[in-house]
């Protein structure tokens, strides 16, 4: 233990002559084991003491094989001289072994002691001086090596490793005795009864002890996050939408956003489809069992209609292939198959439609929002995963304007700190007009993209039975960019997957958005 080497170490320096003895006066013990006990000593003020840092060369097994009988190259050398009509390449390995072919072969011919006759090596000199083991008997009697290029050359060819090593100087201290006397470090009962007390010696405290490390669950930077996107959310008035079905049909992840059965987005390579099932059956109110159903939100009444899927689905296909209400449509021949489809959920705006095609049972304001994860068939690199989370929120309401929407980005944005903000004419299927959202962001100065916005299509919004006065906002952003912003991340597979690093987790702080 590190404590018994207080004693050797005071014994040490009250028999040598010098003031200062080093650690290597203790070549069997752990440098480790001193450091504590000097440590012990220092704090008293019995010892002083200095960390010397200094890099040795050390020997590997394979070059203290060398030492004990020759190099690599040495050995071809003895072979091809013992041959007297020349030894073929070909039966090199079975005499030297195949490593030292291998590694001698080359360097003996770098060093112009045998040379090639056809498929024949023969040598050049009757004689050598093996520089190679010569170099390493030195470093094993030094371990140092003064040559650069040999030092390079050796820890090649694994001969060789440069190990670092700590010693330490010692002296005495003010305080210094050759006895160790024993510290308490706790008053007793004991103690205070028999009056031992008086004349103990007690540990002082060090205040500048770091106290234990106590083992307990740690949230995830992205819940961090995610939490305090919630408190926005829920402070600006917002309802929670359920978001517990990642499997959706083509329906509700595509057609019912005015999505084209042929869009780039529904290809394999960009949408992972479900193999068992394939399909689902046609939508249907099911309110016992309906995932969607939500649970804080208004509840259905008398003076509600009921809601007619056949109609809306007829309508989404009439709308698609046909045109309607003021629309020319796509006019193409759409699929109901195609549109039945089950997929991984590729945004959460799927859950939006379904809230939206809810509340046409009875028109009025509303303000939803989600954070849940999606699913994109993406190749996984330092900024994109196959898996991560998105945020959404739409807000309905008769009489909004484009300039409304803006004017809500930059209170929303602002509540995350985000206080400039740029906007970019952009295209999506479902909105009209939309728009990119881009920030500046004071760490990296410059501007970044944060988000995706618009205004829902009526060819979206009407085929539900929303009245043609109501407009819908919408928009949306990852939960994973501003995690990695705020905490410093580079690569989003270190955010999330099997590189997260579990020291990360438990260390990292919390977050408050508004604070840069």
């Amino acid at each position: 233990m590190a404590s018994d080497m207080t004693s050797p170490i005071l014994d040490a320096l009250s028999a040598s002559d010098a003031p200062i003895i080093s650690s290597e006066t203790f070549p069997s013990t752990p440098s480790l084991n001193i450091k504590s006990a000097i440590d012990r000593l220092a704090s008293r003020h019995m010892v002083e003491y200095e960390t010397i840092d200094k890099e040795v060369v050390v020997l590997t097994k394979e070059g203290e094989a060398v030492v004990a009988n020759g190099s690599h190259e040495a050995k071809v050398f003895e072979a091809v001289l013992a041959a007297l009509d020349g030894l073929k390449i070909a039966d090199l390995p079975g005499i030297v072994g195949k490593e030292n072919a291998l590694v001698g072969q080359g360097n003996a011919f770098k060093r112009g002691w045998i040379k090639k006759d056809k498929d024949l090596l023969r040598a050049t000199t009757d004689s050598i001086v093996d520089e190679t083991q010569a170099q390493l008997l030195n470093i094993k009697q030094t371990q140092t090596v003064t040559d650069k290029k040999a030092l390079t050359d050796l820890k090649r060819r694994k001969l060789i490793n440069v190990q670092k090593v700590i010693t330490f100087k010692i002296t005495k201290g003010p305080k210094y005795t050759k006895e160790f006397v024993k510290e308490e470090t706790d008053l007793t009962t004991e103690m205070l009864q028999n009056g031992s007390w008086k004349t103990a010696h007690f540990k002082p405290y060090n205040f500048n002890a770091k106290g234990a490390p106590t083992p307990s669950g740690a949230l995830h930077p992205l819940n961090k996050v995610r939490s305090e996107f919630r408190s926005i959310f829920f402070e600006m008035g917002f309802e929670e939408m359920p978001t517990n079905r990642f499997v959706e049909t083509g329906f509700w992840n595509f057609d019912a956003l005015y999505v084209p059965q042929q869009h780039p987005a529904r290809d394999l390579q960009d949408t992972f489809y479900i193999s068992d099932p394939p399909t689902a059956d046609l939508p249907r109110e099911d309110p016992e069992h309906d995932p969607h159903r939500p649970k804080t939100v208004h509840q259905s009444s008398a003076t509600e209609k009921k809601l007619d899927y056949k109609e809306y689905w007829d309508n989404v296909r009439q709308v698609h292939e046909e045109g309607k209400y003021g629309s020319i449509g796509y006019r193409y021949p759409w699929s109901a198959d195609e549109s039945l489809r089950l997929v991984l959920r590729t945004h959460t705006t799927s859950v939006s439609t379904y809230m939206l095609h809810k509340l046409a049972a009875n028109p009025r304001p509303a303000r939803y929002f989600s954070i849940d994860r999606v699913f994109r068939n993406e190749a996984v690199d330092a900024t994109h995963l196959a898996e991560f989370h998105q945020i959404e929120g739409v807000i309905a309401d008769f009489g909004l304007t484009l300039g409304g929407l803006i004017g809500f980005m930059e209170v929303f944005f602002a509540k995350m700190g985000i206080h400039q903000l740029r906007f970019k004419p952009a295209y999506n299927p479902y909105t009209e007009p939309s728009m990119e959202i881009f920030g500046y962001h004071e760490g990296l100065g410059k501007w970044v993209e944060i988000g995706n916005s618009g205004m829902f299509r009526p060819e979206m919004l009407e085929p539900m039975g929303l009245p043609k006065n109501m407009r819908v906002y919408g928009w949306g952003l990852s939960l994973e960019r501003p995690t990695m912003i705020k905490y410093g991340v580079s690569n989003i597979r270190e955010l999330l997957g099997h590189k997260v690093d579990l020291n990360f987790i438990e260390t990292n702080p919390a977050v408050r958005l508004e604070k840069e």
